[in-house]
Formats: structure tokens, sequence, C-alpha cells
């Protein structure tokens, strides 16, 4: 395990029992929680994206502002829902936050997940073409996205511009070099996990996937990374691609820890989403030894390169910031980490 980062989906509620209980509250706690992991030494600040809910939904004045508070650690987004998308106009804002970030953008995209409201994204102007489904119309996004990232020039540009204009096509500013290399897709199929892999993408495997198999969870999602990871050599990309997965763990090392996680999930769960059978990895929560010998024997976990540990946010940043010095100091070195 080369890396660990904590990905927070961002909930807020009004609720006096939640410590987020503002839109304004989730954002700028995202913050402080993405110094407080940098100073523990975690590797990333991952952030969930959902629209029409109280959730995190625009994601880049947040990587920014967590760019410009940070030096180190790794931001990012698991996942932005790219049938929501215009790719030309995202291109610009991820070229932005990764410039104030200092190139430590890793933006994780995909079709993504079941959404709050019927067809959200014709409420933001798109629609698939004749013939296509919505889930291509995300892809077809993400490849111009992919496109555009190269920095070519593709624009005519005016004759008679405000401004002079360098010679030859424009592409869009600002550009930031090595961010096409840093763009992950986030796959609950291995269809599409060999898709990415074609297309030269990283992998961000979450804590469900299409039941294709039967088998437990762990079990399959550490098939797809090895198919994903021998179709990503056989499209003869020169670098080597970097794998994530996420998973809730928690370390119970005092009386909160047992309060709130005591009875963690311990098995995988089936269920429908979106009109497929998917299969939901269990959650760990135990005395850190036995953690340790549990997260050893989860296959997907070995093959991936960077762990995403999901946080509680609604607990507070402080009670968030525990949790994940918690794994790192207890559990994380076991597995390989620094």
């Amino acid at each position: 395990m080369k890396k660990i980062g904590f990905l927070s989906f961002g909930h807020w509620t009004p609720s006096p029992q939640s410590q987020t209980r503002s839109a304004a509250d989730t954002l700028l706690q995202s913050i402080d929680l993405a110094v407080a992991a940098e100073e523990l030494g975690a590797d990333g600040a991952y952030f969930r994206v959902h629209h029409f809910a109280r959730q995190l939904a625009s994601p880049f004045p947040l990587l920014a502002a967590v760019g410009a508070r940070t030096s180190r650690i790794e931001i990012g987004t698991g996942v932005i829902d790219m049938r929501y998308e215009n790719p030309l106009y995202m291109a610009e804002d991820a070229g932005a936050a990764d410039l104030i970030s200092g190139g430590r953008l890793q933006l994780g995209i995909s079709r993504g997940s079941p959404e709050q409201v019927i067809e959200g994204w014709r409420y933001f102007g798109y629609a698939p073409q004749e013939g296509q489904s919505d889930a291509d119309m995300g892809r077809r996004h993400t490849e111009v996205l992919l496109q555009v990232l190269k920095g070519e020039g593709f624009a005519e540009p005016n004759p008679r511009p405000m401004f002079p204009n360098p010679p030859g096509l424009l592409r869009l500013e600002p550009y930031s070099e090595g961010l096409r290399e840093r763009i992950w897709w986030g796959s609950a199929s291995n269809a599409t996990a060999l898709w990415a892999a074609k297309l030269g993408m990283n992998l961000q495997s979450s804590t469900l996937k299409e039941d294709e198999t039967g088998e437990p969870f762990h079990v399959q999602q550490a098939k797809q990374i090895r198919a994903y990871r021998e179709a990503f050599a056989a499209a003869g990309h020169a670098r080597e691609p970097r794998v994530s997965v996420s998973r809730s763990i928690f370390a119970l090392v005092d009386d909160r820890d047992r309060a709130y996680f005591g009875r963690g999930q311990d098995s995988d769960h089936i269920g429908i989403i979106d009109n497929m059978r998917a299969i939901f990895g269990r959650s760990y929560a135990a005395e850190p030894d036995r953690l340790i010998e549990q997260l050893r024997a989860d296959e997907a976990i070995a093959e991936a390169d960077t762990l995403l540990l999901t946080v509680p946010n609604q607990l507070g940043v402080d009670y968030c910031a525990h949790t994940i010095e918690s794994i790192l100091t207890h559990v994380a070195p076991a597995l390989g980490w620094r």
C-alpha cells in the first residue's frame, strides 16, 4: 500500500445531532479536514460529488481552496458525474484548480451513481444523442475532456482578436501540464474498467461493484483490478497506472469508536442499483490487531496502490481526523504503508 487518503461524501443536515448543519459547514470543514489530514501525514483528500442533494456538489471551488491551504497532500474527487458536465468548461476549472495546488489534483470521474431526481442531467442542459443512453453520454463527455486536456490547439482564432494570439489553433486556458495523466475513472463493472484502461485513465473502484461472478466483493474487485492492469499494459501506455479502492475502516481505540462503530457490518450485501445487481463491500471496525488481520485478507486492498478511507464527516473535523490518525498510526504500517 503506497498511499492512504480519505474520502468524504460531505453530508449536511440541519439536525442538532450533526456537526455539519449547512452547506457552509460542510465546505469549510472539508478544507479544515484536508489541512488536518496533511498534518497527520495522510496522502490524499478526496471528495464525493452529488447533485440535488445535501452533500458536496460543485467540486472545483473546494478543490482550489484545499489546494491553496495545503502544500503536499493530493486533492481529488471520487467521483464527478460526467453526465452533468460541460467537458470544456470542466477542463478550464480543473486546470485552474491544478495550477493553484501545484499539480496535486487527482480527478476522479465516472458515469455517476443513482440520482436524487429523475434524469437530473436534463436540468443542466444535457441529453443523450439519438440511440444512446445517459451512460453513453457520460463516456462521450469524458472522451472530449481527455482530448482537450492534452493541451493541443483545436479552435480557429479570430483574425481580429481583442488580444494578440499565439500562432496556430488555440487551446483552452489555463492549461496544466500532466493533468491528463491524473484522471481516474470510477468503475463499477469489469467492462468499464477495461474501457478506462484503453483510454489511459487511472482506476477508482469503490465499495460497490456489479455482481458478475457471485464471489465475495473483494475477490471480484481484485479480479477487476488485475484485468484493468493487463488491459492498460496491452494498450501500450508508457506509464504505470494507479488504482484506488475505498473502504469504511475504523480502528476501535477508545470508547467513542466503540460507541459509534462497535457493531460494524461484517459481511457483503447484495442489492439492486440502477437495475444492476450490485454487491456492496463490508465495513471494517475492530481493535487494531484484529483489523490488520482482516485487511490483510482483503485481496483488492492488496492489489491497489491507494486506499481511501470513507469518513463520517457529520461527526466533525476532530473526530474524522482521529479516525484517520488511528489508521495511520495503528494499522497502516502493518499493511506496508510507510
